[in-house]
């Protein structure tokens, strides 16, 4: 007779996706703004680059953001990210700092797969992504949030970081 099994199984997150910029008609007015800020820094450019994004430009939002690097691909041909930096609400709500780990040691998702198909989605379209997400985190951590990942190139093809924001939906918008 085999023995059942307790460890809890990861719960998909519930996402919303979109990729156009028909989000902006009922998004939260601080995700339009990091948005359109982003928007205007790449000016006629598929994507900014970091030196373009000026941290004081847009310090209410700072809290809930996170920079990740694009450090390849590995066999398999999934992104390698590491998280540069790390906002204040962000490790809160982690209950940890995964500045400097990689995404696979420090994710907050509902699982990595999804964590990482997320990202990958945003470098290999080259192109931002707005989020609606309520999920569970494999710690039990829920989160109900507003994410929106933008992408950042160095050399004007490749992604090399995904600047994210999220903010949560029980927050008031202003």
């Amino acid at each position: 007779m085999a023995l059942k099994d307790d460890t809890p199984q990861p719960r998909p997150a519930i996402t919303t996706q979109c990729r156009t910029r028909d989000f902006l008609a009922d998004c939260p007015a601080r995700v339009a703004e990091l948005f359109a800020y982003w928007d205007r820094q790449r000016q006629d450019r598929a994507m900014p680059r970091r030196a373009d994004f000026q941290p004081e430009a847009v310090p209410r939002h700072l809290s809930g953001i996170l920079l990740v690097d694009v450090e390849g691909i590995d066999d398999e041909g999934i992104g390698i990210y590491r998280y540069r930096v790390v906002g204040t609400d962000e490790v809160r709500l982690r209950g940890h700092d995964p500045t400097g780990k990689l995404v696979q040691d420090g994710f907050f998702w509902s699982s990595l797969e999804e964590a990482l198909a997320t990202y990958d989605s945003v470098r290999t379209s080259r192109s931002f992504l707005y989020e609606v997400a309520e999920f569970v985190s494999p710690e039990g951590r829920w989160r109900s949030e507003y994410g929106i990942l933008l992408p950042l190139s160095e050399d004007g093809e490749n992604v090399s970081q995904i600047l994210v924001y999220s903010l949560a939906r029980s927050s008031q918008d202003g």
